[in-house]
């Protein structure tokens, strides 16, 4: 598959040693839940197999906002199918936004990657082991998934999604010129220490925030790498994306443009 490189060299002063083994490098998945009972186990099994397959070393953190639909029920059955070392259970009671469940997630993980995705099915676990070749190829510190770029693409939204979307990537990078293609997803791998950096700088909430997180990234001189990925639309469930956040999406993006 062929991936979209967006900078080149690394800072000498993040070049990891030479020789180091793939093997000690370890992958937290962050796993934000919110009534996604019917996914959870889909997306938890077809993470697995695509770890346990390519040989590499992960855990998949699970942060339910107090589901009303029973998601924790199943993330505990889980936890127990698959143990306690592989899925970490960390709840919250009620809905308190994606970057809180981040942080509260960072402060369980024991990788030194980070990876974060949707639960609904529409990030594909298969495309992981390509973030991860992709970033050691060239040392970056994210690799982001696009579906902008090479051979990514979407599936399953209407035109009026689609026209969303394609909108919103478009006067983001005219205003602000990331250096990246896909703003507004959410299926990335950072260096820890990266992710931890970058969300101590951010001061957005919802939709914006994946947003914020790639141009605070460029502000910091943090390299970024894409792969191309196949955006699939959720399987079950319904979107949680509404006029409110679209609302939200346009007055960050304002701000970012006037404080960055």
């Amino acid at each position: 598959m062929a991936s979209v490189e967006v900078s080149c060299t690394p800072p000498r002063s993040r070049r990891e040693p030479e020789g180091r083994a793939q093997r000690q490098d370890k992958y937290s998945v962050l796993l934000p839940t919110y009534n996604e009972r019917e996914n959870l186990p889909l997306i938890v099994w077809l993470l697995v197999k695509s770890f346990s397959e390519s040989g590499i070393n992960y855990e998949i953190i699970i942060i339910d906002d107090g589901s009303p639909d029973g998601t924790r029920d199943v993330a505990e059955q889980l936890e127990k199918i698959y143990g306690s070392d592989k899925i970490v259970l960390r709840p919250r009671e009620k809905k308190l936004g994606l970057g809180t469940a981040y942080i509260h997630g960072m402060k369980h993980a024991t990788g030194n990657y980070i990876i974060i995705m949707d639960a609904d099915l529409s990030h594909h676990p298969k495309f992981i082991p390509e973030f991860i070749r992709k970033q050691k190829e060239g040392n970056f510190d994210i690799v982001s998934g696009t579906r902008y770029k090479g051979n990514g693409g979407v599936y399953g939204w209407d035109l009026k999604r689609k026209i969303i979307s394609r909108g919103a990537n478009f006067i983001t990078q005219i205003l602000l010129r990331p250096g990246a293609s896909d703003l507004t997803g959410s299926f990335r791998l950072y260096r820890k220490e990266v992710l931890q950096k970058l969300i101590e700088k951010c001061v957005s909430k919802g939709y914006v925030f994946q947003m914020e997180m790639i141009v605070r990234a460029r502000q910091l001189n943090y390299t970024i790498g894409e792969v191309p990925i196949s955006f699939v639309d959720r399987v079950y469930g319904e979107s949680k994306l509404g006029g409110n956040e679209i609302v939200s999406f346009l007055k960050g993006l304002l701000t970012l443009f006037a404080t960055t």
